[in-house]
């Protein structure tokens, strides 16, 4: 899609105010943390919002679909002031919010998930037939190949991403509010949303969309606002704006180099070896060296295996064959604990699900994989508190109070905890699995340097991440997976975009080796 495409909107449509907030304040409690702030969203507009993460973006969005009410200023729908005592009273005025933490019902298939609280009916009883038209007909839409009888649960990621928008768009919103909406989706699905943007523009329909990714905003948007500790910054035409002065305008500074120095790593110096690593139906005879101190990049499109493969290294998933060596000597890893034992520890990539504890406060989320340092029978609390302020200062994690539950950290913040209780149990190889998804550009820098701290302390990491310029600013060398398979291992000067692109697509015609070889 282009540029001129994309922004070909009605001059008329585009001028109508839908939905504004006028001088917005919110606390809780003694925390402050929006300052008066102005927004108008208007029909047959895309309006961007950006802020790194902390600065209030998702507290004003809130105010906006009826979740917080402000503790002061006003909000007006289509000129007239409103007030939203709930998200459903929103909802009901035509503004609807699709979260970036997807909220579905794990366990209702997607038709059922699309329609909830809004079930057809013939008569006294569900018209499952409809509600199943209905759903295909929006999935269609999306062109989106997910049977509406699958249960949420049995999704991936990306799929459960899609069933959000087409529910939004089952609610025929005139407002609608996307928030990292393409966080999780590959750039077919980015392309499809789009292009479904467009369309929904072109309807008058008003669009706040709220992304970290600056090539995204500057493709998709009319206008941006800019957010920075809970003050509005400015509002511009994006036209006007380049992504260098957007990342200055969002952290209040310039960021002068986004990834670390790196220097070269001895060949000879190996960490860990992984040989013919297969896994039923995922993986086959997957074979590499990380070195010690490198970053090892894994590239590869959705379903070439990288996730399977490293679950497999480190005992959560069964290997069907292969072997795995530390410092050249053969381990037996079967489990999480196997695998410490081993130093080798996993950063997730859903830091929500499965990496923190989002109902308990910073202290027993940084300590928990590492107790044994804190006493066998009984915590010594006072190591704990003081594991912690190392962490918060090493890590920079940003939290008026250690004791606030992680649930309502930022996103940078709840990454940072997440590296830092990884380090906490001090491995020697780190595998680290989209690191920086949905965190603005501030804090990205910071953890690349934080990962770039890692190797200039001798720690090996491994580094699966979909974003290219991560992948090729961080790593060393760059092995590239395909139905399975590690077609090559790139270094050099082939540790580019089209190569990677090549081996990632299979038509390399490499199969499983080092193109230095």
């Amino acid at each position: 899609m282009t540029d001129a495409a994309v922004h070909a909107v009605n001059p008329d449509q585009q001028a109508r105010v839908r939905l504004s907030g006028r001088e917005i304040c919110k606390s809780f409690g003694p925390a402050q943390v929006l300052f008066d702030v102005s927004i108008d969203l208007r029909a047959g507009e895309v309006h961007a919002l950006l802020g790194e993460n902390g600065a209030g973006k998702s507290t004003l969005v809130k105010i906006l679909s009826g979740y917080h009410q402000p503790t002061s200023g006003a909000l007006s729908l289509d000129q007239t002031a409103v007030t939203f005592e709930d998200s459903e009273v929103a909802e009901n005025h035509g503004v609807i919010l699709i979260h970036q933490e997807l909220n579905l019902a794990e366990q209702l298939t997607v038709e059922e998930n699309i329609f909830l609280g809004r079930e057809i009916k013939r008569g006294w009883f569900l018209d499952k037939a409809a509600m199943r038209s209905e759903a295909q007909k929006l999935l269609d839409q999306l062109q989106c190949d997910v049977d509406p009888r699958a249960r949420i649960k049995d999704l991936a990621v990306s799929d459960r991403q899609m069933v959000e928008i087409a529910k939004a768009l089952s609610k025929n919103a005139d407002i609608l509010i996307l928030d990292e909406p393409t966080a999780v989706l590959t750039g077919r699905e980015v392309d499809i949303l789009f292009d479904q943007i467009k369309r929904l523009r072109e309807q008058g329909v008003a669009i706040l969309y709220i992304s970290h990714k600056l090539d995204e905003i500057k493709a998709i948007a009319d206008r941006v606002t800019v957010l920075r500790d809970g003050r509005l910054i400015t509002t511009e035409p994006v036209a006007d704006v380049e992504k260098d002065d957007m990342a200055r305008l969002m952290v209040g500074r310039d960021i002068k180099q986004m990834f670390p120095d790196r220097a070269p790593v001895e060949a000879h110096d190996v960490a860990m070896s992984v040989r013919n690593v297969s896994v039923d139906g995922q993986v086959r005879d997957a074979s590499f060296d990380l070195r010690r101190g490198e970053v090892l990049g894994f590239a590869g499109i959705v379903g070439a295996g990288r996730t399977a493969l490293m679950e497999a290294i480190i005992g959560l998933r069964d290997r069907s064959s292969g072997e795995i060596e530390r410092n050249g000597e053969p381990v037996s890893i079967r489990s999480l604990q196997d695998a410490k034992k081993c130093g080798i520890a996993y950063l997730t990539k859903d830091r929500k699900g499965s990496g923190l504890l989002l109902n308990m406060d910073m202290r027993p989320n940084l300590t928990l994989l590492a107790l044994e340092k804190f006493g066998t029978f009984i915590i010594d609390r006072k190591a704990e508190e003081a594991a912690l302020e190392s962490a918060i200062e090493a890590f920079d994690i940003r939290a008026a109070d250690p004791k606030t539950k992680v649930g309502d950290f930022s996103g940078g913040n709840q990454q940072k905890l997440l590296l830092a209780k990884v380090m906490e149990t001090d491995p020697e190889v780190v595998i680290i699995d989209e690191p920086t998804r949905g965190i603005d550009i501030g804090t990205k820098s910071q953890i690349y340097h934080f990962i770039g701290d890692l190797t200039k302390r001798g720690k090996s990491v491994i580094l699966l991440s979909s974003e290219m310029p991560e992948m090729l600013g961080l790593s060393d060398r760059i092995a590239v997976m395909a139905a399975g398979r590690i077609t090559g291992i790139l270094e050099g000067n082939d540790r580019n975009e089209h190569e990677i692109m090549r081996h990632a697509t299979g038509i390399s015609g490499k199969q499983g080796v080092s193109v230095h070889e």
